[in-house]
């Protein structure tokens, strides 16, 4: 799951950790500063409880030591956002909501994930906050 701002340069971007190359794409973008990632405390707690899932990288290259250092370092070329004001826009997936309440503490605008019927049927809708996949929002950046 990502967001993104495109409403200038440069571009702002959140990120789940996820096993596809768009999050490799992505996060290199952000080591390469072409684009800034934000990101606050729900999302942290999400990226650190992943790591945490030694089964999720029993095939992984690097070892948890080495993941650990380059979240570290993803961490550090992210802006955290205090998010003052929690909309609940009651989604199907109930822990999706802190991702529409961080893209618009943020002004994101768009919510970037395969998991597109989650965000379908909310009950608060923001107009300028899209939901695209992943191969949508390659075709974007380019």
């Amino acid at each position: 799951m990502r967001l993104w701002r495109r409403c200038g340069s440069p571009s702002i971007r959140i990120f789940s950790l996820a096993p596809c190359y768009v999050a490799k794409a992505t996060i290199e973008r952000s080591f390469a500063r072409v684009s800034k990632n934000v990101y606050f405390q729900t999302l942290l707690s999400e990226y650190e409880d992943v790591l945490g899932r030694s089964q999720l990288f029993r095939r992984s290259i690097l070892s948890a030591r080495e993941r650990q250092q380059l979240f570290e370092a993803f961490l550090s070329v992210c802006e955290w956002v205090q998010v003052y004001y929690g909309w609940r826009p009651n989604l199907r997936d109930e822990s999706a909501n802190h991702l529409v309440e961080l893209a618009i503490a943020r002004g994101a605008c768009a919510i970037v994930t395969h998991n597109l019927a989650d965000f379908r049927d909310s009950e608060l809708r923001f107009p300028q906050l899209r939901v695209v996949t992943p191969e949508e929002f390659m075709k974007e950046m380019m």
